[in-house]
């Protein structure tokens, strides 16, 4: 048998051994994929060859400081020809992969050996095949001294027709052979597909428990006048510790920044303000400044800086709202009226969703001055992340232009590559999704309308598998614009299966405060709460509530602390739906090879929610267990992580979930009893 080319580059062309779809990849690579550190990422390709000769395909992966490593990649189910590598990216920067596809020339002997000899057919020649592979393989110089002394007495056996056939078949089944191989497969007709990018950003980026507060709430004082004193970052501060003892990480907050008095909006978005209502934060710009400056109710600049410090000493970023309009007495309409649209009668037009209108803002025109709004734009981001903010999230970034946040994205990234922009984008998919595409490194999305046991496993599903290269949701519960049906009507029962939810499906999620005391009266006609944080002042009393025992706090808190013990709950691709016998009860599970835990073990978890607050709902679920390492019809040992029960579970498992008792299992699956993936 006399060796081949070694190696063809599939160039422009399709290559010898074909390489297709390779994953992960975006619009045929115009923007790069997208991970966190601390991932772990599917690479996948199709490859194949024409007859029925073996392949082997290889994912050839380099790192930001040019070290490349090579990961054999597995056949995802036979007959598919797709290949996947699961690989999990450690470093910050860009990362590069191709892959490599080559005729596995002993995989494919071994294979017709395996027929043919224990057959009778055509022995002798057979085992002359097989003695000049192995002497080919012999004389390969990578390999080492004691591994061409094996192939070399391998090629002597195969020949040596005193050794009877089976013997002589069963040198294959050497351990030391088998792994010389593996190391080292003997390969011919090699092929390389174009090199792809994967941009690893920062673990925040796309791990993260997020609460949002408004800081002129926290010490807010009400005088008998009706007067208000307004909270401060100083009296605001205090706040943060209890939110890190509730393990969230992230405090997002709204616009900080003066709030213009025409057109002001009163309560619950009246058009009329009274003279101590504080208006909507994202009115944004007065005479007292604009988007860098600071509200001077809520304090000075030093005041802010102060507030960010003392949330990175309870282990915390701050996410400034990032809100690109302005008030009516915006200093850029003054200064650069020509960013606005004025109306054939002179007046500049506000923000309209008709039929909802939005007086007290002007939205910006961005075709009029681009340049400007750019430089303006960057010069502002610039600001703000030299007080120490590395977090933004966009307000309404659907209603600018795409290119223009391609741009702005790259370039504070390329300056700044720990800066991480959230999308507040509820608009049509192909938009949210190019948000992402683009550069968004996180994305509110429609968690807050999927409801129903089949709204949600479609909406799972797709993000953990359709999006996951791209787009990182953000599942937030609740925001002071969203007050779903759902949390009016569903009462405290409505509100855990909601954390629960979203705790568990991605990495990333969030509340708006309020949600831990169960507020749901909505504003007539609104899916919002009555009397909107956004047009007045609400401060809260979150210790009288856990001292009455009517908090969700304690609740919130064990969920951040069990997405902290477990690692499998910090992935997002790794979300795996199963079967129920009943319409109400979602089952999802989560599963993470030992070798990217950190721990030596598996992490499996398993989440099976009565979505339906109102009910008790019973009934058998079907898990296919292979999802998370264990054995078909093999016992295992399952840990509810909310209530503490333990028991013995298998395939087919009856659970009953009371929606006012505890309506949802969180349950680990227990090491002592645990398999091995296959």
């Amino acid at each position: 048998m006399t060796p081949r080319a070694e190696k063809q580059s599939a160039g422009p062309g399709i290559g010898r051994i074909p390489i297709l779809d390779l994953s992960p990849q975006l619009n045929d690579n115009r923007w790069p994929a997208k991970a966190f550190v601390g991932e772990v990422v599917p690479f996948r390709a199709t490859a194949f060859r024409e007859g029925h000769d073996l392949i082997g395909v290889t994912l050839l992966l380099i790192s930001p400081n040019e070290t490349e490593t090579s990961h054999p990649m597995r056949l995802v189910a036979p007959g598919t020809d797709r290949y996947e590598a699961l690989v999990q990216v450690t470093a910050q920067g860009c990362w590069r992969y191709r892959v490599r596809a080559y005729s596995d020339d002993f995989a494919t002997w071994v294979h017709t050996a395996r027929i043919k000899i224990p057959a009778d057919l055509d022995v002798e020649l057979t085992f002359a095949l097989g003695a000049e592979l192995a002497r080919r393989a012999a004389a390969e110089p990578a390999r080492s001294a004691a591994d061409k002394r094996r192939f070399t007495a391998a090629a002597r056996t195969f020949l040596d027709t005193a050794v009877p056939a089976a013997e002589r078949l069963a040198l294959v089944d050497d351990p030391a052979l088998q792994a010389a191989l593996a190391v080292h497969p003997l390969t011919s007709l090699a092929s390389e597909s174009e090199s792809r990018r994967v941009v690893v950003e920062r673990t925040r980026a796309g791990v993260g428990s997020w609460y949002e507060f408004f800081p002129r709430s926290e010490g807010a004082r009400k005088a008998p006048d009706g007067s208000w004193t307004s909270g401060t970052f100083r009296t605001a501060a205090p706040r943060l510790a209890d939110v890190a003892a509730m393990g969230f990480d992230v405090v997002y907050l709204p616009p900080i920044h003066p709030i213009g008095h025409a057109f002001r909006k009163g309560p619950n978005n009246t058009l009329t303000a009274g003279p101590f209502d504080p208006g909507s934060p994202w009115a944004i710009g007065s005479s007292a400044g604009g988007h860098d400056a600071v509200h001077p109710d809520l304090g000075t600049l030093d005041d802010f800086r102060f507030f960010v410090a003392q949330a990175a000493a309870s282990g915390i970023d701050i996410a400034l709202d990032f809100a690109l309009q302005a008030s009516p007495d915006h200093p850029w309409v003054y200064e650069h009226p020509e960013w606005f649209t004025t109306l054939p009668d002179g007046s500049i037009a506000y923000a309209e969703n008709p039929p909802k209108k939005y007086q007290d803002i002007y939205p910006i025109n961005f075709d009029n001055d681009p340049v400007g709004i750019r430089a303006e734009a960057l010069r502002v981001l610039r600001h703000w992340i030299g007080t120490g903010v590395s977090i933004f999230r966009v307000d309404n970034p659907h209603t600018k232009p795409l290119d223009f946040w391609e741009w702005l994205i790259a370039t504070v990234n390329a300056e700044f590559p720990d800066v991480v922009f959230l999308a507040e984008a509820f608009t049509r998919p192909a938009l949210l999704q190019a948000l992402a595409q683009v550069g968004f490194q996180q994305s509110y999305t429609y968690f807050t309308w999927r409801n129903t046991k089949a709204e949600l496993e479609e909406f799972f599903d797709s993000l953990a598998h359709e999006t996951a290269d791209y787009l990182r949701p953000n599942l937030f519960v609740n925001t002071p614009d969203i007050l779903t049906e759902y949390l009016q009507f569903g009462g405290p029962a409505a509100f855990k299966i909601r954390a629960a939810l979203a705790a568990t499906a991605a990495p990333s999620w969030g509340v708006y405060a309020g949600f831990e005391l169960f507020e749901s009266v909505a504003r007539a006609g609104a899916e919002e709460n009555i009397d909107s944080e956004k047009y007045e002042y609400r401060p809260r009393s979150f210790a009288r509530a856990e001292a009455a025992g009517t908090s969700l706090a304690p609740f919130l808190t064990l969920l951040n602390r069990i997405r902290a013990e477990h690692p499998a709950l910090r992935q997002l691709r790794n979300l795996h739906i199963h079967d129920s016998d009943d319409s109400g009860i979602l089952v999802y599970s989560k599963f993470l090879d030992a070798r990217f835990t950190g721990t030596g073990q598996h992490d499996a978890v398993i989440v099976v929610a009565n979505v339906d607050p109102h009910s008790v709902r019973q009934s058998v679920v079907h898990l296919d267990v292979s999802r998370f390492g264990i054995a078909p019809g093999e016992a295992y040992d399952v840990h509810d992580l909310i209530t503490g029960s333990i028991w013995t579970w298998s395939g087919d498992n009856y659970v009953r979930l009371d929606a006012f008792t505890e309506p949802v299992h969180i349950l680990h699956v227990l090491p002592s009893r645990h398999g091995v993936r296959p």
